[in-house]
């Protein structure tokens, strides 16, 4: 009966352990099909005032070009104006890039996005333009050191106010005991 035991147990941890190196190699063999979703975003460094330039980007999945993308957007905004964005629909050039033209009206320094969906993936490589002679980032920068100075200052008002209050409702408290 022992031995019948013994020969019951053996067969079963042989099942369990043929199964366990079949997932294995099903697992080996789905890991080497994973790829990533690359989008190489190509735009100009600079760019004159209403100049035409071009985006392009050329989407790979692995070593495959990716001519059916299930969408490719370009998200357009001056720095700091992001909630103002703009998108502008690429043309499908049928050999993995996808590509518009745009210019801008306004001197600054614009930020884009390709964002790009394909193989149930998404990226969204982040690119930047100075149009023109662009912005003075020193002078934003003075602007922005100005403006946290005033916070600072209105922030020390409001703490001394609160204080303030909190001592006279102390005395007040104090006065009618």
């Amino acid at each position: 009966m022992k031995k019948l035991w013994f020969l019951v147990l053996l067969v079963v941890f042989m099942m369990i352990a043929a199964c366990g190196n079949a997932e294995e190699e099903n697992q080996a063999e789905s890991e080497e099909e994973v790829h990533t979703l690359d989008v190489e975003f190509s735009v100009p460094e600079n760019a004159g005032k209403n100049e035409t330039i071009e985006l392009i980007a050329a989407v790979t999945y692995g070593e495959e070009k990716v001519s059916d993308a299930d969408e490719v957007i370009f998200e357009v905004w001056e720095k700091g104006k992001e909630d103002e964005s703009w998108e502008i629909e690429p043309t499908n050039n049928e050999d993995g890039t996808y590509s518009a033209e745009t210019s801008f009206e306004e001197d600054g320094v614009y930020e884009i996005y390709a964002h790009t969906t394909a193989k149930q993936l998404h990226s969204m490589p982040k690119k930047s333009i100075t149009v023109g002679s662009g912005k003075d980032v020193k002078e934003e920068a003075h602007d922005h050191a100005l403006n946290m100075r005033k916070l600072m200052r209105d922030m020390d008002m409001i703490m001394e106010n609160q204080q303030t209050g909190s001592a006279c409702i102390l005395q007040r408290r104090k006065m009618l005991r």
